[in-house]
């Protein structure tokens, strides 16, 4: 088998996993057929999730509505936090308009949201 091609076989492939979890550990040697057979499975796995799977990186909003869900700000703490205007706020997580250059570094920094979220990398 070269690739997986279908749900039908991704969920054989997915059950002789779970088969071969329990016998092997980090002691199993690299010879051992229970191993080997499972890291075929976990490849082919790995590629067919990747291409019928994909999760998409989250946009910069959605990052920050979480970041202020975790943090406990709302709208008008997040304001002071980044020395912008509450309406300015608003506009951010409206997709209205996107940050300037200093205010996107001092998200990344005071919300600790990574640079390459935040610049849409």
């Amino acid at each position: 088998m070269t690739q997986i091609k279908d749900e039908t076989a991704y969920k054989a492939a997915m059950d002789r996993i779970e088969e071969l979890l329990p016998l092997v550990d980090d002691n199993t040697p690299p010879t051992d057929k229970n191993l080997i057979e499972l890291d075929l499975l976990s490849g082919l796995i790995a590629d067919y999730e990747e291409e019928h799977y994909r999760i998409n990186t989250p946009s910069l909003i959605d990052v920050i509505k979480l970041r202020m869900f975790e943090m406990g700000l709302n709208q008008s703490k997040l304001s002071e936090l980044l020395g912008v205007s509450p309406s300015r706020i608003s506009d951010y997580l409206t997709g209205r308009c996107e940050p300037t250059l200093k205010v996107a570094r001092e998200i990344s920094r005071k919300l600790n949201i990574d640079a390459n979220i935040i610049l849409g990398i």
